[in-house]
């Protein structure tokens, strides 16, 4: 089960593009990841123990220790090297560009900080070469400018020769912009999954941890009542982190196009009985989920699964969002074309000003933060109803409760 659990991390710390390097506080690496290798040119075990100071030029070597000790201390993620260039050094010595963002991990009391390096060759090349375009178009334009002075037909010829390399010149710096801009969005994006993938994963492993520790302890056949309840924690933790690594799958498809979804013809009560069956053990003490009326002739040529996925994310959310002694009122109704499933939940609601960020993945309302969770889910079902055709949207309103609606068509064009 631990070696499970650890390579699910390992897929996902493999997965990132940029290259991952995480020191303790001596500034000695403990974990690398195969892009942060194959950029420095070392193996695993030949940076495993190491001094971050071998992937660091030895003229750096005393400034840039006093910086991340500095930033040990402040103990906020930020980017590394605000207003000044850093430089890494490979296996054979030489030098490239690299930028950093840097960010805290504490693991059973030790700190730790991990960093996201990407090798900026490539654009310190291109910025080089916008420099050079830029020179020398001024220095055409200050050409152009002298021999115009001889007549004011050739200053005409010359000016609209100069309009022309001035636009393209602004063409150019503001596609450059552009990039850089994406690059930076996409960096910022991926440290925030880096983030989000540490949080989530150390809550459960630690509980998984400390129940299979518990369980050694309980070794009389009167105490089974206590390891039970610790196998089930295990078997709740495993099912937590399943889900979520299913989430990522969806998300990794749902970009790359790899979906392909299952039609047939299948009873919504189907769907509606296995979801309210699961959430059923997720309520809380007094809470209530009010089964849909008159929904035995309904059916639906479609992908069940994904019906179910929508359905369930929604009770789900309204269950883990409301307090005890709370009603879940599911309500569905079919037309010729299209069929509603409406939830309804007396929960805590979303806060206007996040309600048109709700659908983004990763996202997370201010109220909901303290909330377990990863903020994609809604982003998936969205993406997926889209794709079928449908469509979802809500209303709520703060501390008083939320109703989310999805419609699908009654039947999927294949």
């Amino acid at each position: 089960m631990f070696q499970n659990d650890k390579d699910v991390f390992n897929v996902l710390f493999e997965a990132v593009s940029e290259g991952v390097i995480v020191v303790n506080s001596q500034q000695h690496v403990v974990a690398t990841n195969v892009s942060a290798e194959h950029m420095f040119g070392y193996h695993k075990d030949e940076l495993i123990g190491q001094h971050l100071n071998i992937l660091i030029p030895q003229k750096y070597h005393s400034g840039h220790g006093a910086h991340v000790k500095g930033f040990m201390k402040q103990k906020e993620s930020r980017q590394m090297g605000r207003g000044r260039d850093l430089f890494g050094v490979r296996k054979d010595g030489s030098v490239f560009p690299v930028e950093a963002g840097l960010n805290h991990l504490a693991i059973e009391g030790e700190t730790f900080v991990m960093a996201l390096v990407i090798d900026i060759s490539v654009r310190k090349q291109q910025e080089l070469q916008l420099q050079e375009l830029n020179n020398q178009l001024e220095k055409k334009v200050m050409e152009r400018t002298k021999e115009l002075s001889n007549t004011v037909e050739e200053l005409k010829v010359a000016n609209q020769e100069r309009d022309v390399e001035i636009k393209k010149r602004i063409e150019a710096q503001n596609k450059t912009k552009n990039a850089l801009k994406k690059e930076k969005e996409l960096n910022e994006l991926k440290t925030k999954f880096l983030s989000l993938v540490s949080h989530e994963f150390k809550t459960p492993l630690s509980g998984i941890l400390t129940s299979a520790m518990l369980l050694g302890k309980y070794k009389l056949t009167e105490q089974q009542e206590r390891r039970d309840k610790h196998i089930k924690t295990i078997s709740d933790k495993v099912h937590y982190l399943n889900n979520i690594l299913n989430d990522f799958l969806s998300i990794e498809k749902l970009d790359t196009g790899k979906i392909n979804y299952k039609f047939h013809t299948f009873k919504v009560s189907k769907v509606v009985n296995e979801v309210v069956y699961n959430a059923n053990m997720l309520l809380k003490e007094g809470q209530e989920i009010k089964y849909p009326e008159n929904i035995d002739d309904i059916s639906l040529y479609q992908d069940e699964k994904i019906i179910e996925l929508a359905l369930s994310n929604l009770v789900h959310n309204a269950i883990k969002y409301s307090s005890e002694n709370t009603l879940v009122n599911i309500t569905i109704s079919q037309d010729v074309k299209f069929t509603t499933f409406k939830i309804k939940d007396n929960g805590i609601g979303i806060p206007l000003n996040d309600q048109k960020r709700i659908f983004n993945r990763y996202f997370r309302a201010e109220n909901a933060l303290l909330t377990q969770g990863t903020g994609i889910g809604l982003n998936i079902v969205k993406s997926h109803l889209e794709n079928l055709g449908g469509n979802i949207n809500f209303v709520s309103e703060e501390n008083e409760g939320s109703e989310f609606t999805f419609t699908i068509p009654n039947k999927a064009k294949a």
